[in-house]
């Protein structure tokens, strides 16, 4: 998934929050492709998302 794509399913969170997340560690597991663009796996953003959900 892009980042566009992340903010899109997370209805309104703004990029600054998502690499916000990311810098503090709470954000899903991420990896660059060669040209620097950050991606998620739909496993890692769905696992991310469920964990949020139990600690709620």
């Amino acid at each position: 998934m892009t980042v566009p794509q992340i903010l899109a399913e997370l209805g309104g969170v703004s990029r600054r929050t998502f690499y916000r997340w990311r810098e503090l560690g709470q954000g899903p597991a991420a990896f660059k492709l060669p040209n620097g663009e950050l991606r998620v796996w739909r496993s890692d953003f769905t696992m991310w998302l469920r964990q949020l959900e139990a600690a709620a």
